[in-house]
């Protein structure tokens, strides 16, 4: 869910992960997608404290992180809320300025360092820039002041929706309500995943369906 999917409220999104393929997905004879433990512990601790059980879950923990550190890196630059430019001249001299060599230096790297051992990990040298330019995007953008500020809107649209539903539950889609049928879920719980699911562009189109007078659409 992009910026929506922050931890609000103790939500965590990889534990949103395993109740859907646990419980919200359905077949027409079982609840779940009965998953193996080693697939579901994957999902589970792809991020958090805690370490996978097996090196393919090493390998989307380690992919994680390398995804959304290049892929914020991009968002805050077409955002305007960094330059190209100030990326850290050493992280850019080691790990490349664009997108693309970034991730091939990572990739690569992960490769050559993981060959013939029990576990997945970066070199000392690549793990030391990667972890810098992570840091970097804490104090520029995740911390920034205008990116918190968009932040604070995104949280008040998710409140508002949250709002609305729990007090005009009847109005949720029949078929999000049915998934609960003769299980203990609270109306919290059910609301919660429904707006766990919706994707940003979707989100922003509801709040305007619901808040925002149709007259002033023009405006």
């Amino acid at each position: 869910m992009g910026i929506l999917e922050k931890e609000y409220y103790g939500f965590k999104h990889n534990e949103q992960s395993l109740k859907i393929v646990d419980y919200l997905e359905h077949t027409d004879t079982r609840t779940g997608l009965n998953l193996t433990y080693e697939v579901r512990d994957g999902i589970l601790n792809h991020t958090g404290e805690n370490k996978p059980a097996t090196l393919e879950g090493y390998i989307v923990r380690v992919a994680d992180r390398i995804a959304y550190i290049n892929h914020d890196i991009d968002d805050a630059i077409r955002a305007n809320i960094i330059d190209i430019e100030e990326l850290p001249k050493d992280c850019v001299d080691i790990l490349g300025k664009y997108h693309g060599e970034r991730i091939n230096t990572m990739i690569l790297d992960i490769i050559q360092n993981s060959l013939d051992k029990d576990y997945i990990s970066m070199s000392e040298e690549i793990g030391h820039y990667t972890k810098k330019l992570r840091d970097f995007m804490f104090q520029k953008v995740y911390l920034n002041k205008i990116a918190k500020k968009e932040e604070d809107r995104a949280k008040y649209i998710i409140e508002q929706l949250y709002r609305y539903y729990i007090e005009n539950f009847p109005k949720l889609p029949e078929e999000h309500k049915n998934l609960y049928r003769g299980d203990n879920f609270s109306k919290e719980d059910i609301v919660c995943d429904y707006i766990a699911g919706m994707t940003d562009r979707y989100v922003v189109k509801l709040f305007k369906d619901l808040f925002i007078p149709k007259a002033w659409e023009k405006y």
